[in-house]
């Protein structure tokens, strides 16, 4: 018997839609990014993008355990002397709550061109509505 080898053209990708309130960032983000990648479906291939879309809503509401809300930094480079920037879980989650999640997520997936094509099929909203009702998503239960 061979071993199964996925192909790009016959990757069949589903639509799921996730509620972020009151989930834990890191427990929801590994599911995400398991999800993104493929590896739960039998077909999944290493070097082929298998995984489904993510629709990530209520990201707002995300949460941390112990202190982290104070003490979890964000950093930021721009290349500069000095550009360091650095900001609290707090305040990006107050500012843009869909970057802690799409950082958490996106350090999870592999790195190069194959993990940005995964990256890419994750949409996060901060709200509780999105724009993708055409695809028909699937409540995804985490």
């Amino acid at each position: 018997m061979k071993t199964f080898v996925a192909k790009p053209e016959t990757v069949k990708r589903d639509w799921y839609v996730v509620d972020a309130a009151d989930k834990t960032l890191g427990r929801l983000a590994t599911e995400i990014a398991l999800r993104l990648r493929g590896k739960h479906k039998p077909e999944y291939t290493p070097h082929v993008d298998t995984g489904d879309y993510i629709i990530v809503i209520n990201a707002e509401k995300v949460t941390v355990t112990g202190r982290k809300t104070q003490d979890k930094m964000y950093y930021s480079y721009s290349g500069y002397v000095g550009g360091m920037k650095e900001t609290t879980f707090e305040k990006l989650q107050a500012h843009k709550p869909e970057l802690i999640i799409e950082k958490a997520v996106k350090g999870m997936l592999p790195k190069g061109p194959l993990g940005r094509a995964m990256f890419r099929k994750m949409k996060v909203y901060a709200g509780s509505e999105h724009s993708h009702a055409a695809q028909q998503p699937q409540v995804l239960d985490i």
